[in-house]
Parts: C-alpha cells; structure tokens; sequence
C-alpha cells in the first residue's frame, strides 16, 4: 500500500498542529508543509509580550516546551515532516490533486501531488482606506516581522509619541507593550466602545482603568495619515483633530486568507470564510482547512462565525490532521468564543454570549452583575466585576463577561466549561470548587454570582444595571437612592447622584428618614452591593415594596464619580 501523500498549506498554528498529528496516526504518510514566510509554529499571541520586554529572546516564540526552536530541521527530525519555509503556494489543482509553488528565496517554480490537503492559510491585517498607509512608522502586529519590528523600536527607545488604532484584543496588548517602553500612547476606536465583545458597560469600566494609562479617543476614526519626508509624523481623525505621533500600530481586525481556497473553487461563507463542516472538511472531499481561514459554529447561537484565536487554530487543525489519516472520525464542533487579554493589573474577558450578542440571537434571557474579590481580604483579594446571563425558560448558562486585578482566567475557565456542559445556574449555586483562602473566597466569586443571578430569576433579589439607573435619572424620574457603605467610604468616592448616607448598622435605626410612601422607588448600593442586598431585605420586610440593588455599586459604575 502506498504511502499517503499529505500536503499542509500554513506553517503558524493550525497547519504544524494538522501536520503533527496526521503523523502520530501514519508513521508512513508523506507529509509536506509549505509555509510562505520564514519561520514556523509562531507562538503569535505571544509577540505583543516580546515587544513589551516581558522576555528578550526571540526563539521563544519558536521553540517547544523543552526550548527546541521548531524550524524545518525540528519538523524533519523529529517529526519526519517535511516543512518548506519562504515557500509561496500559488495554486490548487482540485480536479488533478495537486499544487504549485514558488520558493521566494531562488524563484524557483514546482508542482506537488497530493492526496488529502490542509488549508490553514491564516487571516490578514486589515488596513484601513485612507491616504497615506505607505508611510513609514506604520505597522500591524500579525507577523513575526511585526513584532522584530517593534521590538528593535522599544529597545533603541528613540520614539516619544505613538497611536494605536483600533480597540480590540490586539490593539489592547500592542498599547501595554509599547506603554512598558516609555512611550507616550493614544488610543484610536471609531466605534463608542473598546473591546466590542463586551457589553458596553463592561467596557466602559476598562475605559476608565484604560485611562489612567494612556489618552483613550473613541467614536473617532482616522481619516489621514500625516508624513514629512515619507515618514509618518501624525493621524488626522474624522473630526478634523491631529495628532502627531511617530509610530501608528493599525489594529481593527483581521480578514480571513482565502484567496488560494476562493480561485481553487472551494466554497467561502457570507463571512468571507472557507466553508468547514464539524470534520473540517471543505466542500471538496479531498481537502481539509483550519485555522483563521475558516469561519466555524457557534454552539449556542448555531450560526457561522469568524474566530481568529491562537487555541481554536490548534484544536482545528488537530481535528482536520486526524481526519485525513483516519476518515471523518473526529468532531470540532464549534466555539463559544472564549477570550481574554491582559491590560497591566486587569485580565478582561468573555466566554458565550454578550447581552447584545443575546438580544440579536432572539433569546430571553436574565442578566445580573457582581462585584467582589476573588480571595479573602486577609490574602489581598482582588476585585473582580462579572455579568452573568442565563436563558430564563431554563436557567441554562448563555454567557459570562470578567474583568479586573482579581483572577479573570479561572473566573472564565469555570464559566466556559459551564457553557460547554450545558450547566444551569441551578447546577452553578452548588458546584464543589476547591477552596482554602489562598486560591478563593468559601463562596467562589462564580457561585456567588450563580446564587445573585438565581435569587433574581426567582423573585428574591430585584436589581438594577448602572445603565437603567442613569437612564432614569436622565429622565428625572422621582428615586430615593440609599447608599450604606460607611461614613468613611462614602467621603473617599461617592457617585453624586444625589443619595442619601444611611450605613446598614444604623438602618433599622433611622427608618424613619426613608421616604412615607412605602411605594416609592428605592435604589440601594454599597461598594459591591453586598450590603446594598441586604438592606434591600431589610426594607421588603418593613413594607417598602419597591426596592432595587444597584448590581455590582460603586466598584461597577461606569460613569464619572465624585471624589
């Protein structure tokens, strides 16, 4: 029996991932990765931490756990693959299986055969479409190029000014990395908020950490960028502001590579896409495709998505490089988009379904906000803001958004899971975490928000967002705001919404100077609205039947605050 010929189209994530395993199920395929640039397995989520100085040697984002720099010599001698490097694939052949390619480095022109292909040609910086992008001091961070780039920037440390344009995940981590470098920053989002898969709320609370950091400019786009001598010396925006600035990282996403896939006939979604199935399988038989390329499932919604992440890419191309050994056997089958990113003391992320992702899915849902710590206060516990939304009818998980200095990633970890079990909040109010103060609170911040969230889908907690409350006081609507945190706290930072101090050891006490209607529309709040909860009890039992909690207090409001 002949050996099976298997050709590899990518050489960053999903393409040496497809290629290592199709080669632990057949000792014997022939196995050929063509990669167009010059390095393989790029750890890339890792370079804004290279230019940032987090590490210094450029091999990591190279080498395997055991610091073996995984270049064409690895992949032949430990894997028996061979990986063609600076090698530009120019065409698929379906109807005669096969491809031509271009070596960059010689020019030299050949053809392969295969059996069974993997395209997993990645995705590519978009750039916007206005004048001046040939300037030099332009850049994207989306190869390891890039990121030499910027890095030879941060150690010669010759640059004062720079923007970065675009307020997603990558613009968010390419901002620390070049803050760490002494650079003074601008952040530039045309649309009102940072992180789009954030609620907006969400959002707005890493705005404000975001500022104490760097200028942060959002509902502005860039309409020019500005030169002198063919270098870039500053960006015009849409409302006529400049800003000089010597260096402009262009961050506003990404598209998916499919040009190779689209002239080869190969079917591309209304996301412009390569069309996969749960095997990875295009709409040819015969080839596979992974990665950034793609566009793949969401397992709540059921609709097609873009989700251009570094461990969906691994886990893809590990499905589609055992499916061209072993037949259709193994199964992606789908996402949640899960994400997060580091913004100095903040983690900030999201598993599952925003709100807005929520209502334009048709769901009826819950939604609830918590803040509190992740650890004890004898243990430095740190903050953390989680929103929580479950589908009501059922009380299944939909999505969960974190951020904060506390413990994001675990936070997310759990919810994830969560989602991908198909937990309820009733499952959630008793999960058995481990716990000892050092790794957690006795009630994991997670249960805590399952037990909020379960208390207001059965009537016990009746909350109230900080965007409802705004809204109502835009509107000048008639509220008695109680705040029942201490003297102390109240004189540090208050909101100024013009609410009244009553701390809750003194509550029952001075139930007299709480309005007489008992009707009347009650707002309670403390720093994490713990407290807020309580007296929001306190005042239900004493006949005042229409009361709220402010969820997550003052820690969770977005807007400007009194100090």
């Amino acid at each position: 029996m002949m050996a099976k010929k298997i050709i590899v189209i990518g050489g960053s994530a999903a393409g040496p991932k497809a290629a290592a395993r199709a080669r632990r199920m057949d000792e014997n395929a022939e196995i050929t990765i063509f990669q167009k640039s010059p390095d393989l397995s790029m750890a890339s989520c890792g370079y804004p931490y290279f230019v940032g100085g987090f590490f210094d040697d450029r091999n990591k984002l190279l080498c395997t756990p055991t610091g073996a720099v995984r270049d064409p010599k690895f992949y032949w001698n430990a894997k028996g693959i061979l990986a063609k490097v600076n090698t530009e694939v120019t065409k698929i052949d379906i109807k005669n299986k096969k491809i031509e390619f271009k070596d960059l480095t010689s020019g030299e022109q050949g053809s392969q055969e295969y059996d069974k292909l993997i395209i997993t040609t990645g995705a590519t910086a978009n750039m916007p479409p206005i004048p001046g992008t040939n300037l030099n001091g332009i850049t994207t961070l989306q190869s390891m190029q890039d990121a030499d780039y910027l890095r030879k920037i941060r150690d010669e440390g010759k640059i004062k000014k720079a923007v970065v344009i675009g307020g997603g995940l990558i613009g968010i981590e390419t901002l620390e990395a070049l803050h760490l470098a002494g650079i003074e920053l601008t952040m530039i989002e045309l649309l009102p908020q940072l992180l789009t898969f954030l609620d907006w709320k969400m959002a707005k609370l890493v705005e404000n950490y975001l500022k104490t950091k760097a200028n942060v400019i959002t509902k502005n786009g860039v309409a020019e960028f500005l030169g002198k001598d063919g270098k870039l010396s500053g960006v015009k925006l849409q409302n006529g502001t400049e800003i000089p600035c010597e260096l402009a990282v262009v961050a506003i996403g990404v598209k998916p590579n499919v040009k190779l896939a689209k002239e080869a006939g190969l079917k591309i979604g209304a996301l412009g896409g390569i069309l996969v199935d749960e095997h990875m399988q295009t709409s040819t038989s015969d080839v596979y495709a992974a990665g950034d390329c793609c566009e793949i499932k969401n397992i709540i919604t059921g609709n097609s998505v873009l989700a251009p992440y570094g461990d969906l890419a691994n886990l893809e191309g590990r499905v589609a490089g055992e499916n061209v050994i072993k037949g259709n056997v193994a199964t992606f089958p789908g996402t949640q988009q899960t994400g997060i990113c580091k913004l100095f003391d903040y983690g900030i992320g999201i598993t599952g379904l925003s709100e807005s992702k929520a209502k334009e899915a048709g769901m009826d849902f819950e939604k609830v906000v918590n803040a509190s710590p992740d650890k004890p206060g004898f243990m430095d516990g740190k903050l953390l803001i989680t929103k929580l939304l479950a589908e009501k009818t059922t009380g299944k998980i939909l999505g969960a958004q974190c951020l904060g200095p506390g413990d994001v990633s675990k936070q997310l970890a759990i919810w994830a899971t969560a989602i991908k079990g198909g937990l309820t909040v009733d499952d959630m109010v008793n999960a058995d975490f481990p716990y000892a103060p050092p790794f957690s609170l006795a009630i994991d911040h997670s249960i805590a928000s399952a037990h909020i969230l379960q208390n207001k889908m059965h009537g016990i907690f009746n909350g109230i967002s900080s965007l409802e409350l705004k809204e109502k006081l835009d509107n000048k609507e008639d509220l008695f705001i109680l705040d029942v945190r201490g003297a102390d706290e109240y004189e540090q930072t208050r909101l100024g919404i013009g609410e009244t101090l009553i701390p809750i050891g003194m509550l029952r006490k001075r139930l007299n100077e709480l309005p007489e209607d008992k009707n009347k529309e009650i707002i309670t709040y403390c720093k994490i609205s713990l407290r807020g909860y309580e007296a929001a009890v306190l005042l239900q039992a004493h006949g005042y039947t229409n009361v709220k909690v402010l969820e997550g207090g003052v820690a969770a409001w977005p807007f400007e605050k009194e100090k």
